[in-house]
C-alpha cells in the first residue's frame, strides 16, 4: 500500500514539473504568495508572444549566472521580440523581505526592461518543480513552450548556445 501511495505522489508531481517542449502548468502570483515588483498579479499565462528568459532566483545566489544576464544584456536584443522576467524566491532566503524589496528597486534601475516578480512562498518551486535555493534559468518561445532549462551555473559555453537559441527563436 505504501509503494502504491508513494508511487501515486510521484506521478503526481510529475505531472506538475517544467519539461521542455511543453507550455508549463499556469501560475499566478498575487497577494501572501508574491506579485510583480510593482504589486500586481503576475501570471506564467504572460510568457507568450516573444521569447522569455526567466530567471527564477535565490537572493543568496543572485550572483551564480550574472554573466549570462549582462551577456543578454549586452545582445540588446528587440523587446518586442524577446523579453525577461526575474522572480526571485524571496522563502529561500533569511534576509529580510523589506532588505530585498530596496535590492529588487536596484537590480530594475540595472536591468529596466527586466520585469521583476517576487515569490514569497516557493509557489514555482512547488508548481514547476524547480530547484530551490538555487538559480533556474528558463527561456520560453513565442508560443510559451519550454525551450531551455539549467538549474545552478550556466557555463561560458552554454551562454553561447543560449544566445543562439533566443537568435534562432526570434
Amino acid at each position: 500500500m505504501i509503494k502504491i501511495v508513494c508511487g501515486f505522489v510521484i506521478l503526481c508531481s510529475s505531472v506538475w514539473a517544467i519539461e521542455l517542449g511543453q507550455v508549463p502548468v499556469s501560475v499566478t502570483l498575487s497577494g501572501n504568495d508574491g506579485a510583480k515588483i510593482t504589486g500586481t498579479p503576475w501570471h506564467s499565462s504572460m510568457l507568450k508572444g516573444k521569447v522569455y528568459t526567466l530567471f527564477y532566483v535565490d537572493p543568496d545566489k543572485k550572483e551564480l549566472n550574472q554573466e549570462l544576464a549582462h551577456a543578454l544584456k549586452s545582445r540588446h536584443f528587440d523587446r518586442t521580440k524577446a523579453d525577461s522576467v526575474a522572480v526571485i524566491n524571496l522563502a529561500a532566503t533569511w534576509i529580510p523581505n523589506a532588505i530585498l524589496e530596496t535590492m529588487l528597486e536596484k537590480k530594475q534601475k540595472e536591468f529596466p526592461d527586466t520585469l521583476y516578480v517576487k515569490d514569497k512562498k516557493k509557489v514555482l518551486v512547488k508548481k514547476w518543480q524547480l530547484s530551490d535555493d538555487n538559480s533556474n534559468i528558463l527561456i520560453f518561445d513565442k508560443k510559451g513552450k519550454l525551450i531551455y532549462k539549467k538549474f545552478g551555473k550556466v557555463s561560458a559555453k552554454e551562454i553561447l548556445k543560449v544566445i543562439k537559441l533566443i537568435e534562432k527563436n526570434l
